[in-house]
Order: C-alpha cells, then structure tokens, then sequence
C-alpha cells in the first residue's frame, strides 16, 4: 500500500443557478492576459449540450483518454511512434471554430462616427486578429437551449443512449454542469507530453504544466479527453486549470469555489492507494471503473492507512483534514457524488451530485405530493432527466449508482421535510437506501446548511517527504531543479522583458540532479545567437 494525499472537489448540480460567477472570476483571475482570448479554465455548460469546445466527449474523434489494447493501457492518440508522426500536424486537435472565435465590438465606430443618415453600428471584430467576425458560436452558445432538438444531435452523450430517451428531450429541461480540469489520478495529458511539462505534483495530486519545459507541442491538448488543457498562441505554451495552487497552499479554496453564488463546491483531502490506480484504470468493462477507483481510495480513519501515510510523509493535519474532508463524505460515506466519465480511464477527482430538483416539479404537476418518499422513489426512474443520460455521464452507462445517488437525495428530502414540519420521520426511509437517520441528517447539513469551513477543508502546504510547510512562505515550487525556477528564467525581470525572453529561451538544462542531459544546451529555445554553454561538446582539455 502506497499512501498518497489528493486535493479534491465535488459539485453539487442541484445547486447550480447556471450564474457564470465561477467562469468569470476564474476568467478574471488566470486568462485575462494576451493569447487566451478564448481559454475558459472553468466553463458552465448546459445539459443537454454539445459542451465546450464544440463536441469535446466524442473521443472517437478526439482521441482523448485512454483505452485498452491487449490488456494494457496506451492512449488513444497511440504510442509515441504515432504521436511523433504527428507532432506537426495533429488532425486530432481542435481548430478555434471548435471552442469559439473570441470577439469584441467596435465601440469606436459606434462613438465617433461622423453624422449621417445612416446610424452607426458596433460591429464585431475578432479578439485574436481585429478582423471583422462573424458570431456563430460561444462556449455558452446553448445555454439555457439544452432541450432544443436542434442541439440534441451534437450531444455526444445523448447520441449513445436510446431513441426513446432523445425523443423525451424534446419534453424536458436542461441542468447545468460546471467543468474544470479533473485533476486525474492517471491523467492521460502528462503520458503523451514530449517535452514532459506536464506533471502530477507528489504532495497535493494537482496537475500542472512546467512553462519553462514546455515547448508547444500540444500534443496534451489532443489526450486530455475533457479538453482542458489550452494552448496559448501568443506565449507559445499549453496552460490550463492550475486548481489555485497559490490559494490551496495557504489553506483557502479556489476562486470559482470562494465566489460560487450557489454554494455548490467542495473541496477536501482524499487518501488514496497509488498502487492500486493503474489496475482500476485497466479494468476490462467500463462499467465497473467507477466501484474500481472507489476501491483506491482509504479510510483515514484506518489505523494501518494512518501508519502508512506517516510512513510516507504525510503530514498529521492532512490526515486529519481527510478525517473531516466533505470530499471523503459525499464519495465515499454517502457515496452521491459521482466522477464525470470515468470511462475515460483517467481517474478524474472533481465529481458532481447528480441533480433531482425535476421530480419533485414533475410529481407536484399530476398532482402528487412532490416530497413523498413513496412517490420519490417510485419516479426516480421515470424521472424527466432519464437515469440512461445521467449514467452516461457518470457511471459509464450503469444507471445503479445513479440510481442510488438519487435515491438516498430523495430520501433526504422527506425525511428532512418530516422533521421541518414537526412530524416523526419514518426510519424505513433511510433503511430503504441504506442509511441510518442520523446519516441522512449529516448528509443534509453538509449538503444544504454546511458553513464555510466545512465546505472547505483544506490544510495548508507541506514539503513532501519534510512533513511541514515552508518556513520561509516562498512558493512549494522554487526548489532546487524545481520546474521553472531556474535562475536564467527570471533574469531579466528587473531590468526589461526583452531580457527577460532572451533568458528564457536560452536557459541551458539544469546543472544538478540526476539528470543524465545536465549542461547540454535547450535546443528547442534555442534564438540562434551566439555560442551558448552546452550548445556543442566541451573541447579536449575544457571543464565538462
């Protein structure tokens, strides 16, 4: 057994207003700079949709994630034989049409137009060249325009399900599905980066791309199957969803998480079995991926899994974190919360509440008592958001768990309005799905009334393997050889940016470590100027 810690975040859909607050903010906060006019970190979609960008789940196209070949896990964008074939034309990569072309309009021309007959218009123009644009898509194009037949056919996921359940789209509603970057236990975009910028930090599980390592060959683009990693045209760079680093080190949540209007996000410890994650990722049907990643997370309150996490480094008040994580709870005690395909074998760690806010509407329109548990759990499975569509989003197509989920929120919400309205709630509600009483009542505080510290357990950074956090407060990143850290990079920041980029692309590869290249010159940056250090061979006689 293999201890290790993971930052995690669960949503819960029911809550979510569809507001755009967390994409704003999220916006505003990491890609308000030039060359991400059309990244969204984060990004609410509406279901059913075709999602952002255009169609992303449909990895018969996409190639993203990974799949099974002879029993053994390889990328669905192939080996390096055939990512190296491609390395200069990717076909498997989205174009811009894909996401949207960023657009402002010209306000000039709407203010300072002379007088005339005519009266003057703001037309569009695009973000990335200025050039006139034509608006024919947006990461929230369908928004609010979910059940619409004209967006049914670019559903990826409502295409697999059966025609009887695309033709009760037409009658029903939309939810919304807020996304960022799964964070995975076995993230497919770290296994086909070449230049290996992309890395899975060792103390917290967040995933990150090393700037100074990356050499824009977008190739994690094309194998991140939710495609959340972007490339920025202008620093030549992939970017992504870094998780708020910054904030999860000094213990605060991420900023979609702090400003959420609905209250919908948590974020906590989970204790997991790293030698157990490339056999759940290889299991053979995929239906059973998602009762295999639960069995690679531990129970803190294990007194072997406690000895093994110290063992391994983990410091105590993460382990006490994991012990009051409401991640822990709603996946593993409560088990409502649910990973987002898991069929893609990455084993993500932001997992949704499915939402079952519609049957209690549907019941209360034939003139039912919506909050009956007898009429709850006889519609779940005529629910108007069918469980076929909900499993293909979460369980690979398994509508049990789905099943289940919704279940133990019905059961919740009767036995809760038993108890608002003064009356004795039934205990065979919560024997029914496999409750006690006293669990349906935690799970209602932390799902409706929990405050902010209980949303939010997040302990502060540790160095891994010191059991501490920094004593000098400096970023858990600028260490010795740590990626991006080099001396070289950050030259010319006090002096002008020219030298700055003149530093960053001739920075030689680390002098220390293991690294067997150590002192050969980065060639990939290399501008062409002058003879730099480790370019050639060091002549006879000359240090090495």
């Amino acid at each position: 057994m293999r201890v290790m810690a993971q930052i995690a975040m669960v949503m819960n859909l029911d809550k979510c207003i569809g507001c755009h607050t967390c994409s704003v903010t999220c916006k505003q906060t990491w890609t308000n700079r030039s060359g991400t006019e059309y990244v969204w970190f984060n990004n609410v979609e509406t279901r059913p949709g075709q999602g952002y960008p255009r169609g992303y789940e449909d990895q018969d196209r996409w190639k993203g994630g990974w799949r099974l070949r002879g029993g053994r896990l390889v990328p669905r964008s192939g080996g390096r034989v055939r990512r190296l074939a491609r390395l200069f034309a990717n076909p498997e990569l989205p174009m811009l049409d894909d996401y949207y072309q960023p657009w402002t309009y010209d306000y000039e021309n709407l203010t300072n137009a002379p007088l005339g007959d005519d009266v003057p218009t703001a037309a569009p123009r695009s973000l990335i060249d200025g050039s006139p644009a034509s608006i024919t898509w947006g990461p929230n194009w369908d928004d609010d325009l979910g059940g619409g037949p004209e967006h049914l056919a670019g559903d990826p996921v409502l295409r697999r399900v059966s025609q009887e359940v695309r033709l009760e789209y037409e009658r029903s509603f939309m939810f919304y599905l807020p996304r960022i970057c799964e964070h995975c236990l076995n993230p497919s975009c770290v296994a086909v980066c070449p230049s290996g910028a992309m890395y899975k930090r060792l103390e917290d599980g967040i995933v990150l791309v090393d700037q100074d390592r990356c050499r824009g060959w977008r190739m994690c683009v094309s194998g991140c199957p939710y495609k959340k990693v972007y490339f920025n045209h202008h620093s030549g760079k992939a970017e992504k969803c870094t998780l708020c680093y910054p904030r999860i080190e000094a213990g605060e949540p991420t900023v979609c998480s702090e400003t959420c209007v609905g209250r919908l996000r948590y974020l906590g410890v989970m204790l997991y079995d790293a030698d157990r994650v490339g056999e759940a990722a290889a299991t053979a049907r995929e239906e059973d991926l998602y009762p295999a990643q639960l069995d690679c997370f531990l129970s803190p309150d294990d007194p072997e899994v406690v000895a093994a996490a110290e063992a391994a480094g983990i410091p105590h008040d993460w382990i006490s974190a994991a012990r009051s994580s409401p991640v822990n709870a709603l996946i593993t005690r409560y088990r409502v919360a649910l990973p987002l395909h898991p069929e893609y074998r990455t084993m993500p760690m932001v997992w949704y509440v499915p939402p079952l806010s519609p049957v209690v509407d549907a019941l209360a329109g034939t003139g039912h008592d919506g909050e009956d548990a007898d009429n709850l759990f006889g519609a779940i499975d005529a629910l108007r958001i069918p469980l076929e569509y909900l499993a293909g989003l979460f369980t690979a197509g398994d509508t049990v768990p789905v099943e289940r989920a919704l279940c133990r929120l019905a059961a919740m919400r009767s036995h809760m309005r038993a108890l608002n309205l003064g009356e004795e709630p039934d205990p065979a509600i919560a024997a029914d799905v496999g409750m006690r009483p006293t669990d349906i009542e935690e799970m209602y505080r932390l799902l409706a009334l929990a405050k902010y510290d209980e949303r939010y357990v997040i302990p502060t950074a540790y160095a891994s393997g010191a059991g501490h956090a920094d004593a000098t407060g400096g970023c858990s990143l600028d260490v010795p050889g740590g990626p991006g850290m080099s001396e070289e990079v950050f030259a010319g920041l006090g002096t002008s940016m020219g030298a700055a980029a003149e530093a960053f692309h001739a920075s030689p590869l680390p002098a220390g470590g293991d690294d067997r290249r150590r002192g050969r010159f980065n060639l990939f940056g290399w501008d062409g100027r002058g003879r730099p250090d480790g370019l050639f061979p060091p002549r006879r006689g000359e240090a090495g």
